[in-house]
């Protein structure tokens, strides 16, 4: 679910090197061993320290070659092809499922990953049963909420539906996701319906109202969201919770609200797939980012909420130790759901409903 920033995206392009179309990883190029073999590593863009790469291959000799991909709907046709073989994928909730379901998945040895069972909570193995059932393909790296960033000194409402999307005072400031899921979720949750509802009825009147929604939007966007907001130059904007805590460290008249019609909570975790050439190097890469120091470094570098037990107990900022975005207690909210697959029929119904909104 991570997104760039720009900023980030320089310190990347000053520490990584292209090699056959991947990067490896900050300093590798140059000073990694790889006496102990590589890692093949697919992630989103953005969504890990570099310096954690260099720790890995420094303390393990494996070398770590990295790419990235900016959704999972890119990601997925090249690993379903095998045209590339990766070690290391890390997908959100509903594409970890549809790649179980295609047997694109391996077995995970957790004998190899302790740091794995041993830090990762709770509550988050149980989350992932919803597209992982036994737990067996998947270890969960970073999750979130998706909830309205609003400027409060141009709003002054009290914010906690989405339906403040629908109000015409905002028209031209508002920003909403560019991005069938989170946008039909917005108008399904909404109208009280699941936002994993394959029932045509409840989709056309979520479709409706996207189109009716669509005279205030100022743009649909995915990045760009948390520069404009930045800049103040919206109201209102659909926003991943990670990306809220981002925003605000640069503006404090930014405030974060998860709707009371509910949201989507995702996660986003660790695979192997089935034709991984380097399963044992991907099962110890897997466990040294379970580590608590490490998954310490990757949430204060992405600032993406992290399942890791051990690495939110050596959080030294208090306020950020106990943030009500990063960590909310999701047992005061009601109409939480993780996206599911929805299935081909069900992903074809969503984006030609979507392609509706969009041309309308």
């Amino acid at each position: 679910m991570k997104k760039n920033t720009i900023a980030k995206l320089l310190t990347a392009a000053l520490c990584t090197g292209l090699i056959a179309g991947m990067t490896t990883g900050c300093g590798s190029a140059s000073s990694a061993s790889d006496e102990n073999g590589q890692v093949i590593v697919y992630n989103w863009g953005e969504y890990i320290d570099p310096d954690t790469i260099t720790m890995f291959e420094e303390e393990t000799g494996i070398k770590v070659v990295y790419d990235e991909f900016e959704t999972n709907e890119i990601m997925y046709p090249k690993v379903e092809t095998g045209a590339s073989e990766y070690d290391v994928i890390c997908p959100s909730d509903y594409m970890i499922s549809k790649m179980i379901e295609n047997d694109l998945l391996s077995e995970l040895n957790f004998d190899n990953m302790p740091n794995a069972k041993a830090n990762i909570g709770e509550q988050y193995w149980e989350q992932s049963k919803g597209f992982d059932p036994e737990n067996k393909y998947s270890v969960p790296y970073c999750w979130g909420t998706v909830g309205i960033l609003y400027n409060k000194t141009m709003v002054e409402e009290p914010v906690d539906s989405w339906s403040i999307l629908w109000d015409e005072k905002y028209a031209d400031s508002i920003l909403m996701q560019d991005s069938v899921r989170d946008a039909f979720m917005v108008a399904l949750k909404l109208n009280g319906n699941s936002m994993n509802t394959l029932d045509e009825t409840e989709l056309a009147a979520a479709r409706d109202l996207l189109i009716k929604q669509k005279p205030l939007v100022q743009a649909y966007v995915i990045d760009q969201v948390r520069d404009k907001m930045i800049g103040g130059e919206a109201a209102l904007g659909v926003i991943y919770s990670g990306e809220a805590i981002f925003t605000q460290r640069e503006n404090s008249d930014l405030e974060y609200v998860i709707p009371k019609e509910g949201t989507n909570v995702w996660i986003d975790s660790w695979v192997i797939p089935k034709n991984a050439p380097n399963k044992e190097n991907a099962e110890k890469f897997i466990d040294f980012m379970c580590r608590g120091d490490v998954a310490l470094k990757n949430f204060e570098y992405i600032t993406y909420s992290t399942p890791n037990d051990a690495a939110r107990d050596l959080i030294e900022d208090e306020d950020l130790k106990n943030s009500q975005i990063a960590f909310p207690d999701l047992s005061q909210y009601s109409g939480l759901e993780t996206y599911t697959y929805l299935g081909e029929e069900g992903d074809s119904l969503y984006n030609d409903m979507w392609k509706e909104v969009k041309s309308n």
